[in-house]
């Protein structure tokens, strides 16, 4: 425990990260993979929480072009990230890891609704919990139900996955040979450059909360941060920001 930087964190998971190489759906030798470095993260004393989206599933916005209206499509992709939790948490157990799904819609035989006490309990326990359909509200993104639940919780830091990417950049790497990666960057910067959801941004902002943006090719990077290693970027206020 003395050579973690952090004790809590919340990591945020896209849908797409447990789609590997697919088209569709969820790579179930991935998956596994993510389980075991997980492992290895709480046996080191991390207490892990996650918040996993859908868009390997489905997406909200998609549905606005099968004439479906928003309200619904957003409760259905919020649905696919309950499929995802689950399989998360399947792979997890079948590692050893004592898991919690908890789910923001309640839907009780398949997993527990969402209580922020519980939770914490959990995260004490060394249980990894795993909260799927997003805020259970329509109109915010999995960024802001991870922003969210981790201020609930009292994360020490938000851990934001990124598929290909490895932090944040002063403009796309990918059309730009000219752009920088910003190791370290303060909210307004990550606000003005657009690369997270603003209501995420603004949240962690207010409540003062580290975010690290990495790329997830590798999923020991988490390990490695939680260790205090310098990975991708890293968000804090001002004063901080180098």
């Amino acid at each position: 425990m003395s050579g973690l930087r952090y004790k809590r964190v919340l990591l945020k998971l896209s849908g797409e990260a447990l789609m590997g190489e697919q088209d569709y759906g969820i790579d179930s030798e991935l998956v596994c993979n993510i389980a075991g470095h997980l492992r290895e993260v709480t046996q080191l004393g991390v207490e892990v929480a996650i918040v996993v989206g859908g868009g390997n599933i489905f997406r909200g916005m998609q549905g606005i072009k099968l004439g479906i209206d928003r309200v619904t499509g957003d409760h259905m992709g919020m649905l696919a990230t309950v499929i995802n939790a689950l399989a998360l948490g399947s792979a997890l157990q079948a590692e050893g890891v004592e898991v919690r799904v908890q789910t923001a819609i309640e839907m009780r035989e398949v997993a527990e609704p969402f209580l922020v006490k519980r939770a914490q309990r959990h995260l004490e326990y060394q249980r990894v919990v795993i909260f799927g359909a997003g805020t259970g509200h329509p109109f915010f993104s999995t960024d802001t139900a991870a922003a969210l639940r981790a201020a609930e919780i009292r994360a020490e830091a938000l851990l934001m996955a990124k598929n290909g990417v490895d932090g944040v950049y002063t403009a796309d790497p990918r059309s730009d040979a000219s752009a920088r990666l910003l190791p370290e960057l303060s909210y307004e910067q990550l606000l003005e450059l657009k690369v997270m959801d603003a209501t995420a941004t603004a949240l962690a902002r207010d409540v003062d909360m580290p975010i690290h943006i990495f790329n997830f090719a590798s999923p020991d990077n988490i390990r490695r941060i939680c260790c205090g290693e310098t990975v991708g970027s890293v968000i804090r206020r001002d004063r901080d920001a180098g």
